[in-house]
């Protein structure tokens, strides 16, 4: 099968300026890329007033079973250009999981990755592997392991320290992981059961994953007050490891934060990288993020498993408890609630029918249409009758550090998609790509395209070890967008997000044709494993 993509303009990912040329693509590959290829092709495509580019390259959705489980999964991706995406990150994945802690872990994560039915299992990286290279997939997927999986596999949401057998059997999870070709570790040390686990733990049980070249990526412990050391934390476990690291959807949160401690974190990774250290980060286009209500809940509520905080949650005492804790400081815990305030807090997933309404609107407007003596009560009850299952948007950064961080050599451009469901979620779920483009490029001018095509596509391919991806040159994988600049326009916002993009002409997946005319084709997607 041959395509032949004419007179368009070629971006080819790796920042260098626009060529007018022609894209010749035999089967799955691109052949030639030159001015007026005469060449005889089953398939001709007019991009005349087009810009040509790779496939964009999302290196941190969670959609670690969407594909499984949703038959229209890749069209919200393609009608951005995404086609390829990365799963498994800030330490949230669906495997490896044991059967002793099968339910807890699942509901724990439902609000990031979607609910997951009881007759779906991971035990083993071998068996997620399987299962996603069995599906229809549309887009291709690669996979990292997420630490926080593999502590909840083996010794539940205990804060407990590891034991000497426990984090040998934590080492055999990590270099499964990397046997079965996943792209490198997440860390999750924000969450449970990470948040109780020491420098020292975390870089023992993911040092395995160096001898395989992988890469470290972090959703550090803290992105408000904390974050300089937070930075610093991920700095020296990536140093002991021996990894490559990458800190994930880099960011300063809190009000008093904003202009001030990103460029000091800033600062801390630019000398870390004059020394040697490799290191990296990425970005989402937005100045609000996603997350579950649990992450609003101070460590000192937290027991040994969520069932117990739940329960707590119900009763007086610990509704009590929570108003107390929950405005006060606490020591390498950012305190969202008092960082931003209720009012930047919006419920955006929920599972018990009775709350559907509640999505959408703020913890503060519904404490007060709910007669909630504080927002606290509310987030107690919420946490209780959902048994954790919500998700929430915090609106906590500031648009002149969002700039800022985008305009850094070193960061790539990311969704971080939750597939949690609810009627309300994150608008970088439909629309975090082409958003980038339409504002950062056209409208505000933040970056000229060429660059920012380079973050969307070499740079996030090349740091997660994706070979033959993410770049226009012959020899590698046809993953291809057609578009124009100025036509590619986002629509999803905080209040309506489930909104198309549109303007992507077309979109090919290993050389066939997965996105035209504004809707899905043919399902040209493949595993991506690392190196590979």
């Amino acid at each position: 099968m041959r395509t032949l993509i004419r007179s368009g303009t070629v971006i080819d990912g790796s920042g260098s300026a626009g060529r007018a040329a022609d894209v010749l693509v035999e089967n799955d590959v691109i052949a030639a890329i030159a001015p007026d290829i005469r060449a005889e092709a089953d398939l001709v495509l007019d991009a005349q007033g087009k810009t040509v580019t790779p496939g964009f390259v999302d290196v941190h959705r969670h959609c670690d079973v969407a594909p499984l489980l949703d038959p229209n999964f890749g069209t919200i991706e393609l009608a951005q250009g995404i086609t390829t995406v990365v799963g498994g990150n800030c330490g949230l994945a669906p495997v490896p999981c044991s059967p002793e802690c099968r339910d807890e872990m699942y509901d724990f994560i439902a609000p990031i990755v979607g609910g997951i039915p009881q007759g779906m299992t991971f035990e083993r990286y071998r068996d997620y592997v399987g299962a996603l290279e069995a599906a229809p997939l549309r887009l291709n997927m690669g996979f990292l392991a997420g630490s926080g999986a593999v502590k909840t596999a083996v010794k539940g949401f205990s804060g407990k320290p590891y034991t000497p057998a426990e984090t040998a059997a934590a080492q055999r999870h990590i270099r499964e992981a990397m046997e079965a070709g996943a792209l490198g570790v997440s860390l999750g040390i924000m969450y449970q059961p990470e948040a109780y686990s020491t420098e020292k733990e975390i870089a023992d049980v993911v040092r395995p994953a160096a001898a395989y070249d992988a890469v470290l990526t972090a959703h550090i412990r803290g992105e408000g007050d904390s974050l300089v050391e937070s930075v610093k934390e991920v700095l020296r476990i990536a140093r002991d490891a021996g990894l490559r690291l990458n800190i994930s959807h880099f960011k300063a949160t809190g009000i008093r934060n904003w202009n001030k401690k990103i460029f000091e974190a800033i600062e801390v990774i630019e000398n870390a990288r004059a020394a040697g250290q490799i290191v990296t980060a990425d970005f989402y286009p937005y100045d609000g993020g996603s997350s579950l209500l649990q992450s609003l809940i101070p460590p000192t509520l937290l027991g040994e498993s969520n069932q117990e905080l739940y329960r707590r949650l119900a009763t007086k005492e610990g509704r009590e408890l929570l108003r107390r804790e929950i405005y006060r400081e606490h020591s390498g815990w950012d305190n969202m609630a008092a960082g931003i305030g209720w009012e930047r807090i919006l419920v955006s997933s929920v599972t018990r029918p009775e709350h559907a309404p509640f999505s959408g609107k703020s913890i503060a407007s519904l404490a007060q249409e709910l007669g909630c003596a504080d927002p606290a009560d509310l987030v107690a009850e919420l946490m209780a009758s959902e048994e954790g299952k919500v998700g929430i948007i915090v609106c906590s950064m500031s648009q002149e550090d969002v700039d800022a961080i985008a305009r850094l050599p070193w960061t790539a451009l990311i969704s971080d998609a939750l597939y949690g469901g609810g009627d309300c979620p994150h608008p970088r779920l439909y629309g975090a790509f082409p958003k980038f483009i339409r504002e950062y490029v056209v409208e505000r001018r933040v970056l000229d395209l060429p660059t920012a095509i380079h973050k969307m596509t070499e740079m996030p391919a090349q740091r997660m070890g994706i070979a033959k991806r993410g770049s226009l040159r012959p020899g590698f994988k046809a993953d291809i967008a057609v578009f124009d600049p100025n036509r590619l326009k986002d629509f999803a916002t905080y209040t309506d997000p489930r909104r198309l993009c549109r303007g992507i002409d077309c979109a090919l997946v290993n050389g066939t044709v997965a996105w035209s005319g504004e809707q899905t084709r043919q399902s040209g997607g493949r595993v991506c494993r690392r190196g590979i």
